[in-house]
Order: C-alpha cells, then sequence, then structure tokens
C-alpha cells in the first residue's frame, strides 16, 4: 500500500512540474506576441504566434486534467 503511495505522490509531483513548465511556456508565448508587435513583424508571424499560444494553452488544459484525474480519490 505505501508503495503505491509514494508512485501515486511522485505522479502528481510529475505532473505538477510540467503544469509549471507549461505556464512558463505560456509567459515565453506572451512575451514572443509583445516582441513581434514592438517590431512590426509581417502577418506571416501573426499566425506563427497564434499557433505558438493555441497549442501551449491546449498542453495545459490536457496536463491538469490529468493531474485532476490524479489527485480524484
Amino acid at each position: 500500500m505505501h508503495t503505491i503511495l509514494r508512485k501515486a505522490w511522485f505522479r502528481i509531483a510529475v505532473a505538477l512540474a510540467i503544469v509549471a513548465i507549461a505556464c512558463l511556456n505560456l509567459i515565453a508565448d506572451f512575451a514572443m506576441v509583445d516582441f513581434g508587435v514592438d517590431q512590426g513583424l509581417p502577418a506571416g508571424a501573426e499566425w506563427f504566434c497564434a499557433f505558438g499560444l493555441l497549442s501551449t494553452l491546449l498542453w495545459m488544459y490536457l496536463e491538469i486534467l490529468r493531474l485532476l484525474a490524479l489527485l480524484r480519490p
């Protein structure tokens, strides 16, 4: 029983670390958008930034769902 509980806490800690990395990636995506606006990048860069934001939000959403599933009793 204790081994299962230890493995569950390890999986929860890993999931929390992944969510933290996804949050940092989201901050980096917003910084990239801000940089693009300041530099006046062309329209193609807008799509690149939008795709980056979308993929990061999707990744974060899935990881939060995985974390909630691990926390479920």
